[in-house]
């Protein structure tokens, strides 16, 4: 089966994008994304698009083919495919385009991933991205993707001695990575003590805990090893990708902070590499909320359960042992649930060709990208890099 490499990635910026449309951002995105590929749109055998909420907030279903349109390659009658997979929707995309191109079938690709999601008035939104959820018997009773958040921080903060400031550490990192990204949606660098005097949201998180409801687009082109090498092509590889599920519905599940989905698909990705977690240069993680940065942490095997809280104050920093969100994370670079994931392999993609400027994570080989769906319904993770 083929490798599958990273030829060019493009992104928009991420945040409250009042005047674009979905549209809008998609052919933004993946216009940047086949200028920096060096590519013509006919050079594009399929099109993979990563959308979750579109259908309910926008009214607009059928975003494969919304993408091709407005990218102008729909004249050239090639396969546009939606794939959604909830917030990880975006890894899910790259995975099965992956796929594709180690099959036989195509030799280049395109994934794109947009949201917009502040189209909406008010506290709707909220309703809307519990969607996520067991809508029959997680939402229907009020819970919410941050209400969840919140129990699952309680009962791991009293079982394993974690304080406020562990999970403050996860927003302060992200913040002042993301004052280093351009594309970022918050810029703004927050002290701990900030990040824990925040607005209240659901004990014990408040708003530096959570992230925020954004707009936005990202893409990239994947190409065969047959295709980089006949067109001396210097991609980025994707060394592995791995999936697994897990319950649907947080009560279910054999623990309340237990993300096996997350565990599972981490172990295999880093198995079919063959690498090792000493060889991974950063992490992009799907910390929605902050809780979960940490227990990633920890399923991904960065530390035991219970010591993420050993990590945040200094390895997850830029110069850290395990450098994490270099592009400011789902909290500060942004979450829309769509591009999220995709979003991730452009940070990766410019990272591992070292043009991301100040927030540069120096002599980067491999990144661990992590996407997640809700809760931790499911878990795509990505090796990327090596030779």
């Amino acid at each position: 089966m083929s490798d599958v490499y990273i030829i060019g990635a493009g992104e928009t910026k991420f945040g409250e994008l009042w005047e674009r449309s979905l549209r809008e951002l998609a052919v933004e995105a993946g216009l940047k994304a086949i200028e920096n590929a060096g590519i013509f749109s006919r050079d594009i055998q399929v099109l993979y698009g990563s959308n979750s909420l579109a259908g309910i907030i926008n009214g607009q279903e059928n975003i494969g083919a919304l993408i091709s349109d407005f990218s102008g390659i729909a004249e050239n009658h090639i396969p546009a495919i939606r794939v959604e997979a909830s917030t990880a929707s975006g890894g899910a995309a790259v995975r099965q385009a992956g796929l594709a191109i180690k099959s036989g079938e195509y030799d280049v690709v395109m994934v794109g991933g947009v949201e917009k999601m502040t189209d909406v008035y008010g506290s709707e939104i909220i309703d809307l991205t519990s969607s996520v959820l067991d809508r029959e018997w997680e939402a229907f009773f009020g819970a919410t993707p941050a209400s969840l958040a919140a129990i699952t921080a309680r009962k791991y903060m009293a079982d394993f001695g974690v304080d406020k400031e562990a999970l403050a550490m996860m927003s302060v990192n992200d913040h002042l990575n993301a004052s280093k990204n351009p594309d970022a949606q918050f810029k703004n660098r927050i002290s701990v003590e900030q990040a824990m005097g925040a607005t209240p949201v659901a004990e014990p998180l408040n708003l530096m805990d959570c992230s925020p409801v954004s707009d936005g687009a990202a893409a990239i082109i994947l190409a065969s090893e047959k295709y980089v090498k006949k067109n001396k092509i210097d991609g980025i590889r994707i060394a592995s990708s791995a999936d697994a599920q897990d319950y649907l519905a947080v009560h279910s599940r054999k623990s309340l902070y237990a993300l096996d989905s997350a565990r599972i698909a981490g172990k295999s990705a880093l198995e079919k590499a063959h690498v090792k977690l000493d060889d991974i240069s950063f992490a992009e993680l799907h910390d929605s909320y902050s809780i979960y940065g940490l227990i990633e942490l920890e399923e991904l095997g960065f530390a035991e359960r219970g010591h993420a809280k050993d990590l945040v104050f200094d390895d997850i920093k830029l110069g850290g042992r395990i450098p994490v969100n270099p592009s400011g994370g789902l909290k500060a670079k942004g979450n829309p649930f769509g591009a999220t994931g995709v979003g991730q392999f452009v940070e990766a993609y410019r990272q591992l060709k070292s043009k991301c400027g100040e927030r540069q994570v120096k002599g980067a080989k491999y990144a661990l990208l992590h996407s997640m769906a809700g809760t931790g319904s499911m878990s795509v993770v990505h090796i990327v890099g090596g030779e």
